[in-house]
């Protein structure tokens, strides 16, 4: 698994995070489950748009983990942000 953290871009993580973190917090009608799917296809946009509109297997693949590791970021995030 360590190889996929050559594929993470943190720009895109970031975004992923944020907008996860926004969908979670402030749209009720959308599942939790979702929520990785979502910023899956968003991290995929997001790594195209930053290569050119260039759809390549490297591109998919860093898009997506880039995707899902900000749903892994999300407690780090979350704890940091709603200190008691």
């Amino acid at each position: 698994m360590d190889f996929l953290s050559d594929f993470m871009v943190p720009v895109v993580v970031g975004i992923c995070l944020c907008v996860g973190f926004i969908v979670k917090k402030w749209v009720n009608d959308i599942d939790n489950k979702y929520i990785p799917t979502i910023v899956s296809i968003l991290g995929i946009i997001l790594a195209t748009w930053m290569n050119t509109w260039q759809l390549t297997p490297e591109v998919l693949l860093s898009g997506l983990a880039s995707g899902l590791a900000s749903t892994g970021m999300y407690e780090l995030f979350r704890q940091y942000i709603e200190k008691d």
